[in-house]
């Protein structure tokens, strides 16, 4: 497993950010039975570090808490057997399934946390997990599309025991 972070900003957090993403991401690899040894890049920025991003890739001139660059496409969310192993898919110096990219804003981790009533561990969490699961093929414009992708993130907090209580 490889997790590439890259600090844009400081992350200013009361926890260890570096390993609550990394047990995050294998939890949710595990959850979701996803079969291959897997390469990711976690980028924090803030909001202007993230407008940019999203205006430059999705012509949305605004930011926003998180974006998820997947670099496979599935047929079916959470269904990896359809992934080539010769393909385009695989780093061919590791061997490793190019998960993708994700954008997080660590504003938004701190704002969303207090509008929320939650923790900033909890919020950071939940960004990583609704991110991870795009990563895998989910999505949430439809409405039952959006209701599995809830339960998804749902049953992931709730077995790392990030809950919005104690989180």
């Amino acid at each position: 497993m490889t997790i590439r972070m890259e600090e844009e900003i400081k992350a200013d957090v009361p926890f260890d950010y570096e390993t609550v993403a990394r047990t995050v991401i294998l939890y949710t690899l595990d959850q979701q039975s996803f079969p291959f040894e897997a390469e990711i890049n976690l980028i924090l920025t803030d909001d202007h570090g993230i407008q940019e991003v999203n205006r430059e890739f999705r012509s949305i001139d605004r930011a926003t808490d998180v974006l998820s660059f997947p670099m496979i496409a599935y047929d079916t969310a959470g269904d990896f057997s359809q992934i080539e192993m010769d393909g385009d898919n695989f780093n061919p110096d590791t061997g490793e399934a190019l998960l993708g990219d994700m954008v997080l804003n660590m504003q938004r981790v701190k704002q969303q946390a207090r509008d929320y009533g939650h923790s900033e561990l909890r919020e950071y969490a939940f960004l990583i997990v609704h991110s991870m699961l795009h990563l895998l093929g989910y999505d949430h414009i439809e409405e039952q599309d959006a209701a599995l992708m809830e339960e998804q993130q749902r049953a992931i907090l709730d077995g790392l025991h990030i809950l919005r209580e104690n989180g």
